[in-house]
């Protein structure tokens, strides 16, 4: 709930108070001036306390004109509300880190870190679809288990490190990114059940065959989306050497697009190569089109006004203003 003047132009009329209030003391001051005692007598006793409240009538005056300013601008409670029917899918996420993934082709990041920002722009357009993390190298691991709190997997996606910075062992287990992504959603009852498989090499770890992997997805009614993940020949590689330091050779790169292109048409999802960063940035939108969320969505606001709670106080000032005026503080011709 947020507070709003739905008409603040009319506060501007506040500035005027100021000018009235030096305009009332400056009269009071002159006529203060003008008084003439021809016997000081009267005055000994000091002035009576009709004549020290009588301020007070200004006072109140100014009062109510400030709360009717106030008032007329409209001072709002607004409540914004939205009603969602339906439900998101559930996504999963399969994310290569093996050592291959510090190539330098996608410049000047290496291919690990231009994915992570490409799938958190991703994420951030699925606002109402639960989604998961597995990364894998010669193992997989969950990341981050099925969520609707995108900022903290993002956070979590953010701290996925290439598997020799993590002093894990190297290697490239597509099987078993693929079955640890189906299994982390096997169980959900979404309508739409989705595995995105990024990887910029070939399966060469883990006890699973990726194929043997897609069958199982298939059978459970999973789609598996494949992404090939570099550019084709010769590409920058850092390497650590004897003294510690690091050197770009150049190495082949390798991706297996018989095999993941298999995968993605047995499943029913698509096979996609990313040679750059725009290329993988338009194949998460793809799949952001393809994998549409069926949610219907209501927005609705509620105003409450609170001009009211200031125009009856506002009202009651004026009305004892001109009550008092008229009966303690009368003023005798």
């Amino acid at each position: 709930m947020t507070f709003q003047f739905a008409n603040p132009f009319v506060l501007a009329l506040l500035a005027a108070i100021p000018v009235l209030l030096w305009l009332v003391f400056r009269k009071r001051a002159q006529n203060q001036a003008a008084l003439q005692y021809a016997n000081v007598a009267p005055v000994r006793g000091g002035r009576g306390w009709k004549a020290r409240l009588r301020p007070f009538l200004n006072v109140a005056r100014i009062a109510a004109l400030a709360l009717l300013i106030v008032g007329l601008a409209r001072p709002q409670l607004v409540e914004a509300k939205e009603i969602v029917k339906g439900e998101g899918i559930d996504i999963a996420l399969a994310l290569d880190i093996s050592g291959s993934m510090a190539s330098l082709d996608f410049q000047p990041d290496n291919r690990l870190e231009v994915a992570k920002r490409v799938i958190a722009d991703f994420i951030d357009e699925r606002t109402y679809d639960r989604i998961g993390l597995v990364v894998f190298a010669k193992e997989a691991f969950n990341q981050s288990p099925l969520t609707t709190d995108h900022a903290v997997l993002n956070r979590l996606l953010d701290d996925a490190k290439l598997a020799p910075d993590l002093k894990i062992q190297d290697g490239t287990a597509i099987g078993l990114g693929i079955a640890n992504a189906a299994n982390m959603i096997k169980d959900s009852n979404a309508k739409s059940r989705v595995v995105i498989l990024l990887t910029d090499g070939v399966n060469n770890a883990g006890q699973i065959d990726p194929q043997t992997a897609a069958d199982a997805a298939k059978a459970l009614g999973i789609k598996v989306y494949t992404i090939g993940m570099g550019k084709t020949g010769q590409v920058p590689v850092p390497v650590t050497d004897a003294f510690g330091g690091k050197q770009i050779v150049y190495q082949e790169s390798q991706v297996d697009e018989a095999s993941l292109k298999e995968i993605a048409d047995k499943t029913g999802a698509l096979y996609f190569r990313a040679e750059d960063t725009r290329g993988l940035q338009q194949i998460y939108a793809r799949i952001n089109e393809l994998e549409k969320s069926q949610v219907d969505i209501t927005n609705f606001t509620r105003h409450v006004e609170l001009m009211g709670w200031l125009l009856l106080p506002a009202l009651a000032l004026v009305l004892s203003e001109q009550l008092l005026s008229q009966t303690i503080f009368r003023r005798i011709p």
